[in-house]
Parts: structure tokens; C-alpha cells; sequence
């Protein structure tokens, strides 16, 4: 990689970057950031995984972010897992996230189109005890239930996926992750994302996910219409906001 590359990619040259090689091609990892949003402290780059510690500057919060990509073979995973693990452990009290190909479900139903008897009962055990050993809690998804496609269809996945600390949602309590549409790879992107918006005092807000359902824009143009307020100005304005908060509720 070079900084004429990843500046290319971002489409801005104030951006620093980590990359990870991996092996013989294989598992590479390039974690990016913009220096105006994050400052860089320190980073730790191992087999499968790139810490980076650094600031969120708009919250001055110290954060860790793990960019992660998991072998297949259960011996490496439980090796990963065991890294990541000692880790965190020096960093106990910062918001940490956790995000990537882990190469692994949490539970059955993630999985469509493989057997999922043997070692990858005993994968998704495994998993699930690194996840609650570290306190980590698997935040909601939005979009498609599966980040990994098989080219003929026949198979799909959950093995991407966003997993955060207690102290990031303490941080982010709103915080989501967003699964993309599938398009030049067999893994769909996935966005994290924090949907509070503070507007101060005012009796409205506005939450970013109704922006992605088809119709929004003409029910509230539709509702907008239908309401009758026998008020004049601001005051009007005010009660109309109102009246449309609760029929976003619905």
C-alpha cells in the first residue's frame, strides 16, 4: 500500500493508514482514518488483526478500533481470539469495537445452505465464550440478515459482523450497524453508525433510518398536509412537529 493509494481511495490526502499484509496475499487488512475525526496514538498489527488506539476528536474520547479477519481453521481462530483477549485486557476502561470477517456464526440460524455439526458447533461455542468473556455485546443489525454469499446462492452467512464494549454504548447508546447491499464482493459492507441526533430543546428529532424507508418523504408530506391547526407562525410550526412525532412513532 502506499498514501497516493489510500488517499485515491478516501478521495483525501488528510487520511493515515495501517496495513496489514497478511499471508502470501492472504488476510489483509488496511484500516484508514481521517485525521481531522481521529487522532493516532498507537496501533498493534498481528496475525488476523490491526488494533488501533487513538482519539474520537468531536467527543475527546480515547477508543480502541480491531480491524479483523479470521482464518478458517478453528486452531487459528481460537489463537485470535486468545490475542485479542490478552489485549483488551490493558485497555479495560476505553469504548472498544470489534469489526470484520470473524469466519464464524454465533448461532445456527446464521447460517443457510452448511451443515453446521462437528467443529462448528464447537466454533460458535468458542466464539460466543470470547464475546462474553470480554464483555463484548453484539450491537443491532439493520438490512440483511447475512454478510457472506456464496457465488450460486446456494450458501449464506452472518460472519461479519460489529461487536462493542459496555463503555462504547455508554459512549454511542444509539449505536447500529448497517448491512449493505452485496455488490464487487462475496461480503457485504457493513456501517456503524450512531443515530442520536441532539437537536437541544426543541420537541422534534429526527433519526436517520427513517430516511431509508422508500415512502418517508411523502408520509410526512401527506401527514403534514392532513393536519389542521387553527394557529398562527411559530406556534402553529410547533404543533404540527408534534402531532408528526407521534405518527413517526407509529
Amino acid at each position: 500500500m502506499s498514501d497516493a493509494q489510500c488517499f485515491s481511495m478516501w478521495g483525501d490526502s488528510n487520511v493515515g493508514w495501517l496495513h496489514n499484509e497478511g499471508e502470501n496475499g492472504a488476510g489483509s487488512l488496511l484500516t484508514m482514518w481521517h485525521k481531522e475525526v481521529f487522532l493516532y496514538q498507537s496501533h498493534l498489527i498481528g496475525k488476523g488483526f490491526i488494533v488501533f488506539f487513538g482519539k474520537h476528536m468531536q467527543t475527546d474520547t480515547d477508543i480502541v478500533v480491531v480491524n479483523v479477519y479470521s482464518a478458517c481453521n478453528l486452531q487459528d481462530k481460537k489463537t485470535l481470539w486468545g490475542e485479542l483477549s490478552s489485549i483488551k485486557t490493558t485497555h479495560q476502561k476505553c469504548p472498544w469495537c470489534f469489526i470484520g470477517d470473524f469466519n464464524v456464526v454465533r448461532r445456527t440460524n446464521e447460517r443457510k445452505g452448511k451443515s453446521t455439526r462437528g467443529s462448528q458447533t464447537s466454533e460458535i461455542r468458542l466464539f460466543n465464550e470470547f464475546i462474553e468473556g470480554n464483555l463484548l455485546l453484539d450491537i443491532p443489525i439493520v438490512g440483511m440478515k447475512y454478510t457472506w454469499f456464496k457465488a450460486n446462492g446456494s450458501a449464506k452467512s452472518r460472519l461479519d459482523r460489529v461487536l462493542v464494549s459496555e463503555e462504547w454504548i455508554q459512549k454511542w447508546p444509539m449505536c447500529k450497524q448497517y448491512i449493505q447491499p452485496r455488490e464487487v464482493s462475496d461480503h457485504c459492507a457493513v456501517i456503524v453508525k450512531s443515530m442520536l441526533k441532539d437537536w437541544g430543546p426543541q420537541p422534534f428529532r429526527s433519526i436517520d433510518a427513517w430516511l431509508m424507508e422508500s415512502n418517508f418523504k411523502e408520509l410526512v408530506k401527506d401527514k403534514w398536509n392532513s393536519y389542521v391547526v387553527r394557529r398562527d407562525g411559530i406556534t402553529n410550526f410547533k404543533d404540527k412537529l408534534k402531532i408528526l412525532k407521534e405518527d413517526l412513532k407509529v
